[in-house]
């Protein structure tokens, strides 16, 4: 039987995709530059009919692709190798443990929904990566998604106890738990952040927080990028390290304004958009210190959100930053690299230089607290000559980004946009471990082939040869 009769006859004809229209929707994720060509696209709606999937795969020699809401900007779950594209949406399940603060939830329940099921308990996700509304937990758990409130609480990793994952074979595998140093080796750690490349995680056991009992939103504008870059690292260093503290440039609050009408101060540089929350009498004193840091650093327009909706207006400013960028250009190109807070001023320095020396436009909002970076060049992909000066631009940022001990991700993940960068942070013996990995967990190179490591990252061939590795190189 062709692999087509084998998937409509386990799961039905009406949840197994395969005509060249349906197929081009999937063919990519929200990344604008690479799309692949896959055979079909199934929606499973148990750990056991993916397992059964990988089973069937395996068998006809295809790849699987696992995919949440597609709303990845590394091309992480684009089927560049064709086969299957796995949907996970319709793993929705939810179950909410108070007591514990945790809950099981499947890996195609929206991020914003889990937070919103857990708020009647006084509990919430910390995670919110600006795609909230409609990215996955199984998408957070692949990348290691992070979000401006992750400043203080810690990215996926930090808020994942446990999974359940299905291996090659279609094993069915539960990793990690409740308790809070489970014995052997952390695999729930390692396949948090693998980008789908060693399994399929069907259901997360997250960790829920108290929602906080008090809040302050501070907009702080600046006449210089600099002063707003320095402000970051001047406040971390007073002590203070708040719930969330982003950045935004003019062009970007330009576009923002002009169609959400925030209010937001377009005449000037920068704006840093800094929440701090907790018990009434400590949010209050930390706001102040904030103040005075930002005062100390030229700001002369300190805004704080007087009421719940002001805030939320803000913060969809700061979510919708990119939609925005669609009235500037048809498409953009983004990396996530992370600085140190204290590399910020010069970096951002190099990386307008960089934009302004290839004549392209460029807007900036980031995750400022934790220096992640992200840089977005609008332009129009139809344009070849355009794409070209954006592919050696983005190349460039990266390897000052590098250069000023930064990394290459802070969790959009590599994917495909960022593959052939690897060998930037990381030296040929590095390489071949995280090869091996790979292999150990998937042997016929099954899942989300050809994404996050490079060509010849296994420094030892099968047949016992072995290549040179340079000189210096980790060990």
């Amino acid at each position: 039987m062709s692999l087509i009769s084998d998937l409509e006859q386990l799961l039905g004809a009406d949840r197994v995709l395969h005509e060249p229209v349906e197929l081009y929707v999937y063919s990519k994720d929200a990344s604008s530059l690479v799309r692949g060509h896959p055979n079909c696209v199934v929606f499973p709606r148990s750990t056991e009919e993916v397992a059964e999937i990988v089973k069937l795969a395996e068998a006809h020699q295809v790849p699987v692709v696992a995919r949440g809401a597609g709303t990845g900007l590394t091309a992480g779950a684009s089927p560049t190798e064709g086969g299957i594209v796995l949907s996970t949406t319709s793993l929705d399940s939810v179950d909410i443990d108070p007591e514990n603060r945790s809950a099981w939830v499947g890996a195609g329940v929206i991020n914003l929904d889990l937070t919103l099921a857990a708020a009647p308990f006084g509990l919430q996700f910390a995670p919110d990566p600006s795609s909230q509304s409609a990215c996955t937990i199984g998408g957070n758990v692949a990348n290691n998604s992070g979000g401006p409130h992750c400043l203080a609480e810690g990215s996926t990793t930090s808020h994942t106890l446990g999974l359940e994952v299905v291996l090659a074979g279609g094993e069915i595998v539960v990793l990690g738990g409740l308790a809070p140093d489970t014995p052997g080796l952390d695999l729930k750690g390692l396949i948090v952040g693998s980008e789908g490349t060693l399994g399929v995680v069907t259901r997360a056991l997250v960790r829920l927080i108290p929602v906080d009992p008090d809040v302050r939103t501070l907009l702080i504008d600046f006449d210089l990028v600099e002063d707003a870059c320095g402000t970051v690292s001047d406040i971390i260093a007073a002590g203070c390290v708040p719930a969330a503290l982003e950045m935004m440039d003019q062009r970007m609050m330009q576009a923002v304004e002009n169609w959400l009408q925030a209010g937001l101060p377009t005449d000037r540089a920068a704006i840093l958009l800094v929440e701090v929350v907790g018990e009434t009498a400590g949010v209050e004193a930390e706001a102040q210190l904030i103040r005075e840091v930002a005062i100390g650093r030229r700001s002369q327009v300190i805004r704080v959100a007087s009421t719940e909706a002001e805030r939320q207006l803000l913060w969809k400013g700061r979510k919708s930053a990119f939609g925005a960028v669609a009235q500037l250009a048809p498409d953009y190109y983004l990396h996530d690299t992370v600085v140190p807070r204290t590399r910020l001023v010069e970096t951002m320095r190099e990386v307008y230089e960089i934009a302004d020396r290839h004549g392209l436009l460029l807007v900036n909002v980031f995750h400022a607290g934790d220096g992640n970076l992200h840089p977005l060049i609008a332009f129009d992909s139809s344009d070849p000559v355009a794409a070209e000066k954006v592919r050696q631009a983005g190349d460039e940022i990266v390897a000052v980004c590098i250069r000023n001990g930064g990394a290459l991700s802070g969790e959009h993940g590599i994917g495909v946009e960022k593959r052939d960068l690897m060998r930037m942070n990381f030296a040929e013996l590095d390489l071949d471990a995280q090869a091996r990995l790979k292999e150990a967990f998937d042997p016929k190179g099954t899942f989300n082939p050809s994404k996050v490591l490079p060509q010849g990252s296994l420094c030892f061939d099968f047949g016992g040869g072995r290549k040179e590795i340079p000189e210096g190189a980790w060990v």
